[in-house]
């Protein structure tokens, strides 16, 4: 295999029109914002704590345990197939076609909506931001701007990204760092002992189940690493860079996470008042006791900066997908989809639709803010679904004689991480789709499995109908000997 990073990826069947300016901190700062402690932590802590109690922090823990496994079988392929679009040209060279076709759609879909749920879980921070109320139509503006923003930030090519990225993760680990550090000196209610405490979560259906549910909070944390690949052929030296990059994020974003919630669990006055459903939200009312009036804007223009850094890393991984897809003539509108900007040497249109997608989803929430949740009810679940496709092509090229044979290997380990990230990642997707709530309608009782299944089946109908893994003759299926897609 030739040396130089443009040698290896004509290796591999291809020539880049994007620019190497992404450093490893760059990179890792990508799959930083797009983990985004801040994001994930403040979003779903005020459930999770009143589902599960304090103990719900150790999902975090097991998680992010499960997810590194995950990190280590991605680090394999990216360091062996350094494409950009990740998810997708992975699949393609360990299994073929069609399949990569189905783990790239799932993804892209899941991306999308992700995106749209970003951008708008942002508006209740910036009307408490501007000191306004909470309203959809406040929701909505914030969550265009933001997209607006974004968009912008990743049209002005690879070196504005990554500066955007490093800044953004400096801001927001500072923040976390401060906002955490802060809070355990000045709010912290209790000790560590009550992190093994429920204060009676989950006495109506038992510890177990109630845990799972708050977990949640973990599972929706620990993804974002896979955007470092998603941007390899912006990356010199990918083949090493990557991998480590990868791995760093779940090593810094998963530490920030915990002592965010961490410092926020302590700080909680009242854990019944919480578990009951009377105390509002403890994010808020922790930050105000904490900070003050002015002390939480501070705190709050940090927050929105987090959302926005993880809308634009999101756009930037969804945007190089859909690219890596129209590169392969492997979906509709190829032609429009492939074109590169020629001063920013990045691909216009496909970051346009990593916009535009989202901010029509978002602007559907005026007819029905509960189509809004059913439609962003399938973003975590299809990221995880496209990972553990990834995770099982691998393990399928294993078996059939596929050895990586990138920088980056897990040696002899290989197949049992393998394994093991796989047992993990069928685990959490089953606790994402599990029914929890017996006295609703059974279509909201399974509405993630329901909105996954609608997806997919969406997605093999345009497969079967359109057979668009018959255009192109990109290499697939070449990771097994003696195979060719």
């Amino acid at each position: 295999m030739t040396s130089t990073d443009e040698g290896r990826l004509a290796d591999l069947g291809y020539t880049s029109q994007f620019r190497r300016e992404m450093s490893l901190w760059a990179n890792f700062s990508l799959g930083f914002t797009y983990l985004s402690p801040v994001v994930g932590i403040y979003t779903l802590f005020a459930v999770s704590l009143a589902t599960g109690g304090p103990p719900m922090i150790w999902s975090l823990v097991i998680v992010g345990a499960g997810q590194f496994l995950v990190a280590l079988v991605f680090g394999e392929i990216v360091s062996q197939y350094p494409l950009t679009g990740g998810i997708y040209p992975w699949a393609r060279r360990l299994w073929g076609r069609r399949y990569a076709w189905m783990t790239g759609w799932v993804y892209l879909i899941a991306l999308l909506v992700t995106i749209a749920s970003v951008a708008y879980g942002a508006g209740p921070y910036l009307s408490a931001f501007l000191g306004i109320g909470v309203s959809t139509t406040n929701t909505i503006l914030c969550a265009l701007v933001m997209l607006a923003i974004a968009v912008a930030i990743n049209l002005a090519g690879t070196r504005a990204l990554a500066m955007a990225a490093i800044i953004g993760f400096a801001a927001e680990l500072a923040g976390a760092l401060v906002v955490g550090g802060w809070l355990l000196l000045t709010e912290r209610h209790h000790g560590l002992g009550v992190l093994f405490d429920s204060f009676g979560a989950g006495s109506s259906t038992g510890y177990f189940a109630a845990f799972l549910a708050a977990g949640l909070i973990g599972i929706f944390q620990y993804y974002g690493f896979e955007a470092c690949g998603d941007v390899a052929e912006e990356v010199p030296d990918p083949t090493r860079r990557i991998p480590r990059a990868m791995r760093m994020t779940i090593y810094v974003g998963g530490a920030a996470a915990t002592f965010v919630c961490l410092a926020l669990v302590l700080a909680v006055p009242d854990f019944g008042a919480v578990i009951a459903g009377t105390a509002g939200d403890p994010v808020t009312g922790v930050l105000t006791a904490a900070f003050g009036t002015t002390g939480l804007k501070v705190v709050l223009a940090i927050v929105l900066l987090s959302f926005l850094s993880c809308a634009m890393s999101l756009q930037a991984a969804a945007s190089r997908l859909l690219y890596a897809y129209a590169r392969d003539r492997m979906i509709a509108g190829s032609r429009l989809l492939s074109t590169f900007s020629s001063a920013r040497h990045v691909p216009p249109y496909t970051l346009a639709v990593a916009a535009i997608v989202p901010a029509v989803v978002v602007i559907g929430s005026i007819v029905s803010e509960e189509a809004l949740v059913k439609i962003i009810s399938f973003a975590v679940l299809g990221i995880y679904l496209a990972f553990q496709m990834v995770v099982l092509a691998a393990l399928r090229a294993r078996l059939l004689g596929w050895r990586p044979a990138g920088p980056f290997t897990l040696g002899a380990a290989g197949t049992a991480v393998n394994v093991a990230a796989l047992a993990y990642g069928v685990l959490a997707v089953l606790n994402m789709v599990w029914p929890r709530t017996p006295d609703a309608p059974w279509y909201d009782n399974y509405l993630v499995l329901l909105s996954g299944l609608v997806v997919i089946g969406l997605g093999l109908v345009y497969l079967l109908v359109v057979r668009p893994y018959d255009r192109g003759d990109a290499p697939a299926g070449d990771a097994i000997p003696s195979s060719g897609g």
